[in-house]
């Protein structure tokens, strides 16, 4: 029998780095709406109500996208306004993009890498948890139950920012893989004028039905609370958001992946289009090691691709199975599409936004995890 203990995180839409992603993947759908070859690698910082935008979009009709407007709904779908600060009507624009059309011919190369890569990704035999890490599945699903309280129990006074920890045990025994909450905590902004024992309350009840629902998908999940639950454990939590820090897009490439136990590769996703070598590796690598899973090679697998400048396709440069065991996995990647001309014309979804607040491996039907054909 052996146990070990593994760590995720999960922040709310709310928090100042996830506004940035999602206002950089934001500006990333305008551009791609207006043309299909756009080329989009911009980045987002936020500070109390200043909202500054650099980078480069190029696309047919650029100049008309409406950056302020973009930013403002960004504020306003994330909870701010009524209280909260700052009101998307409040919030100032700050934009240095280079906005303009392609260059001549630009349109051809964006078949080929403008930038080097080394990308990560990875998958496990659990289906039920969509072939991603336990911890990092139910982090998750308990950030998303935490963060609905806000609109089901208003009373509550909760804002729009808040944050996840959790400490998941996992015990290796004769019965096989089980898993227990072993240490958990929230961070949640509340009115000072709210009820702070009714939010340790509301927690508590959150947590039972949302650690019921997800031992129903995977019943290896035990459904007992830990024995540390904490529930805004600093003390009052009602300046938040980008007033109580600042925020700036892709530091949260953990959160946005496969949480602390898979690594990471070098660069940001939100804010490129799928045509840049960094956002269409780690998706690439994710549909490489879920195929090597599916086909039984191994029960997890954790892939790395690379990318030099002017490559078509990615390079697989390593793949590993159970205990770091190495695989054979040359053949499968020569039969799979890896190029960027595969990811920059399939790998389009609507509501860019939404998948940079919950994460590119939340939904079963993005075309990259439900479309595995070699």
């Amino acid at each position: 029998m052996s146990n070990q203990l593994f760590s995720a995180e999960f922040i709310f839409p709310g928090h100042p780095d996830k506004l940035c992603d999602a206002i950089a993947d934001a500006l990333v759908m305008a551009a791609q709406q207006r043309e299909a070859r756009a080329l989009v690698g911009v980045e987002v910082a936020v500070h109390r109500d200043h909202v500054y935008i650099t980078g480069r979009i190029a696309c047919h009709d650029a100049h008309s996208i409406d950056v302020t407007s973009i930013v403002r709904e960004v504020y306003r779908s994330a909870g701010y306004g009524d209280g909260w600060y700052p009101a998307p009507e409040q919030v100032v624009v700050i934009s240095n993009l280079c906005l303009g059309p392609l260059e001549d011919g630009e349109a051809d190369f964006r078949e080929l890498s403008d930038d080097q890569a080394i990308c990560i990704g990875y998958a496990n035999n659990l289906a039920a948890t969509n072939h991603l890490p336990v911890e990092h599945w139910l982090v998750t699903r308990l950030a998303r139950r935490l963060h609905a309280l806000r609109i089901q129990a208003p009373q509550l006074g909760l804002g729009p920012d808040g944050k996840v920890l959790i400490v998941l045990q996992e015990q290796q025994s004769d019965k096989g893989m089980q898993w227990r909450l072993d240490g958990f905590s929230c961070s949640l902004q509340q009115n000072t004028a709210a009820d702070e024992v009714a939010l340790h309350r509301a927690v508590r009840l959150a947590l039972i039905d949302e650690l019921k629902a997800s031992a129903n998908i995977l019943p290896a999940l035990s459904i007992e609370l830990p024995e540390q639950l904490t529930v805004n454990g600093a003390g009052a939590f009602e300046v938040g958001g980008p007033e109580g820090d600042n925020g700036l897009s892709g530091k949260k490439l953990v959160v946005d992946a496969y949480g602390p136990r898979v690594p990471i590769g070098g660069g940001a996703w939100s804010g490129k289009d799928f045509f840049k070598a960094d956002r269409a590796g780690g998706l690439h690598a994710r549909r490489l090691a879920r195929m090597a899973v599916l086909l039984g090679l191994a029960t997890e697998v954790q892939i790395t691709l690379g990318w030099f400048p002017g490559d078509r396709c990615a390079r697989l440069l390593r793949a590993v199975g159970d205990g770091g065991r190495p695989l054979a996995l040359a053949t499968l990647a020569s039969q799979f599409d890896l190029s960027l001309l595969k990811s920059g014309t399939s790998f389009l979804v609507d509501g860019l936004p939404t998948l940079a607040r919950w994460g590119h491996f939340a939904d079963p039907t993005f075309p990259w995890e439900a479309n595995l054909q070699l």
